[in-house]
């Protein structure tokens, strides 16, 4: 996730973002990236559209949960381990 949201990262002036903030973040939404504001080439702050916003605290949200952590963890052992199951073994599970 880190690398698609550094790869989506675009840069704007102080003033580009002053004259026309509104429409910075239109841009940002459509194109789901967004803007880092420099000024003199040192970074001022981020504009960020409300959707990667939630997108990304829901993610930091889940990071934060032992039981999230904890069945990550455990998937890591079952994999080394050779316990997983396949994508067939998964589809006769669902019945599809």
């Amino acid at each position: 996730m880190i690398q698609q949201l550094i790869n989506d990262e675009k840069f704007t002036n102080v003033q580009k973002a002053q004259a026309g903030i509104t429409k910075l973040f239109l841009q940002a939404a459509k194109g789901r990236h967004f803007y880092r504001v420099m000024k003199n080439d040192t970074p001022l702050g981020v504009i960020i559209p409300n959707v990667l916003w939630e997108d990304l605290t829901e993610d930091l949200e889940a990071l934060s949960s032992p039981t999230y952590l904890q069945s990550i963890q455990e998937a890591r052992e079952e994999i080394k381990q050779g316990r997983f199951l396949d994508l067939d073994e998964i589809k006769k599970q669902l019945d599809m």
